[in-house]
């Protein structure tokens, strides 16, 4: 029986010379995974595994997580282009997908690198006339500013609602203490791993990447790349929404909608193995 797939770390630079740091596993044509807000590289260990035994997987830590460089003073949606274009510069990959925030940075990197001819999307939060929930984000900062990350993280969670569940209907003074608890007994971890206190604080910034691009669907009506937009039954309206219209104006576009898969799906706690046959399926058509 051969062995799995090792896990190597490596890096690029990016324009403004911020490191982008990334773990590479597998053999065969390159497929680069990007994960969401409040997550790191570490959250697609099982998707990797799972793709990398016919593709050659690179799993980036978004900037200002673990293995990457901060967020620039002049971060923007732009910043994060500019590191998945120097990740595909190296590695020569030409197939991609994304998961949230991190499939809105892809959306956009797709846009502007020709190369990359087949893309996948897992519910971005692309807000379409003010759909995705947005007003909590000034008491989220202030918190962070206050150093009350369980609680910063509950008004995240609580405000972005992506799947809706029995987390939603538990109120914030039982959640708290339990999410805070849970982030001390997860310690520091593994070296390359990033704790959840320190993921936190992101999703200031995935949140700019949502406001910058809220209305701009038919920007991507140009995208000539095939592309596949990913769903399941249980996640928010919200992002079901921003698939369907996406669907109307992407022109080599197909749509799948999971049954009894939420917006965790690719994470390691969700449907990971669910997810990457789906991808399979698409990346390894003619």
């Amino acid at each position: 029986m051969k062995d799995a797939p090792r896990t190597v770390l490596e890096q690029v630079r990016s324009a403004d010379g911020t490191t982008i740091g990334y773990r590479r596993r597998g053999r065969g044509p390159g497929l680069i995974l990007v994960h969401g807000g409040m997550q790191a590289s570490q959250h697609f260990t099982k998707l990797a595994a799972a793709l990398s035994t016919e593709c050659t997987v690179y799993v980036p830590d978004r900037r200002g997580r673990g293995l990457s460089g901060p967020h620039s003073a002049d971060f923007s949606v732009l910043r994060e282009v500019e590191d998945l274009q120097a990740l595909v510069t190296a590695t020569g990959a030409s197939q991609i997908f994304g998961l949230s925030t991190g499939a809105l940075v892809v959306l956009r990197t797709a846009l502007s690198t020709p190369t990359l001819d087949r893309v996948a999307l897992y519910e971005p939060p692309l807000s379409i006339d003010g759909s995705a929930p947005m007003d909590w984000v000034p008491r989220f900062d202030h918190e962070i500013a206050a150093g009350k990350s369980a609680s910063a993280l509950v008004t995240a969670l609580k405000g972005l609602d992506a799947e809706p569940s029995l987390f939603s209907r538990i109120p914030r003074f039982a959640l708290v203490p339990l999410l805070a608890i849970g982030a001390r007994l997860q310690g520091d971890g593994p070296a390359d791993e990033v704790p959840v206190k320190a993921l936190i604080p992101t999703q200031h910034f995935d949140m700019q990447v949502v406001r910058e691009m809220a209305d701009t669907v038919m920007d991507y009506a140009a995208l000539d790349a095939r592309v596949l937009l990913l769903g399941g039954t249980k996640s928010a309206a919200y992002l079901g929404l921003a698939l369907r219209k996406l669907a109307e104006v992407l022109p080599h576009a197909r749509s799948i909608v999971l049954p009894g898969v939420g917006h965790s799906g690719p994470e390691d706690d969700g449907a990971p193995l669910v997810v990457a046959q789906a991808l399979r399926d698409f990346f390894g058509a003619q």
